[in-house]
């Protein structure tokens, strides 16, 4: 492809195409770019394979049916998108729910707000040829699927939240064993800095590597630790406090140039801060109620329905009916592992819903790829697109 610069001299230009069947394009993200040598002049990028029609899908069902898709966003950090869809749903309720339920959220969050880190900064330094790190962080990580497969019967899609509570209460033993994987990721994650943050050639590669402003990243609409990277303190968690997290003791991490380095960076750091709101959050477990007794949202217990012709009705009305969200619209979101995950909600009081549109984190960054990997070369694209962590099944549309 022949094409004029702007002085008006003629370059040939190759085009080559960056993905789907790249090993870090993880088999679902294509950038098709045009290179001057080993320089990307120009790129087009397309959102990803993995198109299954989430938000048309969710109206088939009952609100309840929503929760199992909301599983495959990102799947990386699964119950992080069912607290987000169950938080908004009880807030168009205005419900609270019980203490213990919310410790748990927001230590499940947590735990999958380090393993969805782990895969990033594992992934990144994989991607270029640091591959000790990735068994120094995966190994720790699979214990946590341990404990999601003891809680919910399920390793990756947990579907473990519920509207008003929880699915089930913790098994024994949960405590200790997150105490002790809590120990684990700490000393892989202490492996993974003295391998990266002071290694010439990861720094080299990653130092300066596709940078992106401030006010660039906020035209962009990034969040999450992407715009935390580029110096904006913003952190849905502090800013707009849900789950009671502004009665947890951490720190929001920032960077300051917004490249590849601080992305990386970032998120190993907050995997750190996550490992302490961890280990408050077992301390502040007590025993309790899982789920709010409010029976718009709740099942009347067996008990209750067998001899309460009320309690029947109820029952059977949930069931058959779902949960009856008011009507009317709201969003709402919290700070997911790549950034705020929001909920657009339409309901029409019935107990489907009527609308659900989502506001997933990678999007608006994997929009802001093409930009941010123009005038760099093809072994930086690799590596920028690895830091901003883009899961594909968020890309749904």
């Amino acid at each position: 492809m022949k094409v004029l610069t702007p002085q008006g001299e003629k370059i040939d230009l190759l085009t080559v195409n960056i993905g789907p069947s790249h090993p870090a394009t993880h088999g679902a993200l294509r950038a098709f770019v045009a290179l001057d040598g080993e320089t990307i002049a120009g790129t087009v990028t397309e959102i990803g394979y993995l198109h299954r029609g989430f938000e048309k899908m969710v109206e088939q069902g009952t609100w309840q049916q929503v929760l199992p898709y909301t599983d495959r966003l990102n799947y990386c950090s699964a119950i992080l998108n069912n607290i987000g869809f169950c938080h908004t749903i009880e807030r168009m309720f205005e419900v609270e729910i019980p203490e213990r339920a919310k410790v748990l959220r927001v230590l499940l969050s947590e735990l999958s707000r380090i393993i969805d880190h782990v895969v990033c900064v594992a992934a990144a330094a994989a991607d270029l040829g640091a591959l000790t790190n990735y068994f120094y962080l995966f190994n720790p990580r699979e214990k946590v699927y341990g404990i999601w497969e003891k809680l919910s019967g399920a390793r990756l899609t947990n579907t473990f939240t519920r509207i008003g509570g929880l699915y089930r209460d913790t098994y024994d033993g949960f405590e200790s064993e997150v105490a002790s994987v809590l120990v684990e990721v700490e000393k892989g994650l202490d492996d993974a800095f003295r391998l990266l943050q002071h290694n010439r050639i990861f720094i080299e590669r990653t130092r300066g590597c596709c940078p992106i402003s401030a006010e660039d990243a906020v035209s962009w609409g990034w969040t999450g630790p992407c715009l935390r990277a580029t110096g904006v303190d913003r952190d849905l968690r502090k800013d707009e406090p849900y789950l009671d997290y502004e009665t947890y003791d951490f720190q929001t991490v920032v960077g300051s140039t917004g490249d590849t380095f601080d992305r990386v960076m970032v998120r190993m750091y907050e995997i750190k801060e996550s490992i302490s709101i961890c280990r408050q959050a077992l301390a502040r477990l007590r025993p309790g109620p899982i789920n709010t007794t409010d029976p718009r949202l709740i099942l009347p217990g067996h008990g209750k329905a067998y001899h309460d012709m009320e309690a029947l009705i109820n029952h059977f009305k949930v069931v058959f009916e779902g949960v009856c969200v008011p009507a009317g619209e709201f969003y709402g979101s919290i700070e997911a592992a790549n950034g705020e995950l929001g909920f657009f909600v339409v309901s029409d009081g019935s107990g489907k819903p009527w609308k659900i549109k989502v506001r997933p984190p990678c999007f608006t960054q994997f929009a802001a790829y093409a930009d941010l990997v123009e005038g760099s070369m093809v072994a930086d694209a690799i590596a920028c697109l690895s830091s901003i962590n883009i899961i594909a099944g968020e890309l749904d549309r």
